[in-house]
């Protein structure tokens, strides 16, 4: 497999200007606009770039950047985003505010709304329908909010863990990120089990697909797995944040192979420093927040 990195944002050195990033963890890709949102989490913003851009390229501020705080204009420490193309918006995982909120992208100064408080969410995901699958880090949980419920001062409705932390097959333990497929099945890196788990919809437990074998950095093994997408056959991309690497586990595997980072942690071409999100373009190149090297980085990953 081959695999050529290329910094598209940030790799400037850590900061907050417009040209650099801090720890960002997460991205979503326009390709329709030729853009990425980039969850910039060590500034509590999220900033648009040229999806062609470069280092010498930079950012325009889209949501948050007025300071750590939890006024409706501020974030703290952001760890997600969905963009709604139709209605010109974003949502936000706004983790350190215990919150889900919305923010236009047409009118950046007024229109913000919140719509889940009291909710430690990693990530989260909208189905086809405008359902929103939601991690919930403190109940160990996967919630689904119907399209009509989003907004509204519910509670959401289990579809993965909810039976305490644990091990077992019908628990997690601090849920971070989610995928969910046309057929709502729900795939959740299990942090801390450092295992990615799979939920067939109305299953009352889940299934191991990739790890499960303690933290380690084994073929078999994950360590602190966070991004992850699943593409029809079945196999799952897995970002490996605490071995600073991609993998790729097939259906029915019982070991990955290095995607990315087959040369551990680090600053070169062919490497990452813990890696928390990942997501793939129309054009099958993968993205992926480096997220201690500051900078977003597409690989064309030819099988």
């Amino acid at each position: 497999m081959k695999c050529d990195g290329q910094t598209i944002a940030g790799g400037n050195e850590q900061g907050n200007k417009l040209n650099q990033l801090s720890c960002p963890c997460r991205i979503y890709v326009d390709d329709k606009q030729q853009l990425i949102y980039i969850v910039d989490r060590g500034n509590d913003r999220i900033v648009k770039w040229k999806l062609n851009g470069g280092k010498s390229d930079q950012g325009q501020i889209v949501a948050g950047g007025n300071g750590q705080g939890n006024r409706i204009d501020q974030l703290n420490w952001p760890t997600d985003i969905i963009l709604d193309e139709k209605k010109k918006s974003l949502s936000i995982c706004d983790f350190g505010n215990r919150r889900i909120v919305r923010w236009s992208l047409e009118n950046l100064n007024y229109d913000k709304e919140i719509l889940i408080e009291n909710i430690l969410c990693w990530g989260f995901m909208m189905n086809e329908n405008g359902d929103l699958f939601v991690s919930d880090f403190d109940n160990h949980a996967v919630k689904r909010w119907r399209k009509d419920e989003i907004g509204r001062k519910g509670k959401g409705t289990i579809v993965a863990g909810g039976n305490g932390q644990g091990n077992k097959l019908n628990q997690l333990y601090w849920p971070t990120y989610i995928f969910i497929d046309r057929e709502e099945t729900v795939y959740v890196s299990d942090s801390r089990n450092h295992r990615v788990m799979k939920w067939l919809k109305g299953a009352s437990e889940g299934i191991i697909v990739a790890g499960g074998q303690g933290d380690g950095n084994s073929l078999k093994q994950l360590s602190y797995p966070m991004g992850l997408v699943a593409n029809e056959a079945g196999d799952i991309y897995v970002a490996d944040c605490g071995n600073s690497r991609i993998m790729c586990w097939s259906l029915g595997s019982k070991e990955g192979r290095v995607v990315i980072g087959v040369n551990g942690r680090g600053k070169g071409l062919n490497q990452l420093s813990y890696p928390e999100g990942l997501s793939f373009d129309v054009e099958n190149n993968l993205y992926v927040p480096d997220c201690d090297n500051h900078q977003i980085q597409r690989f064309r990953v030819d099988s």
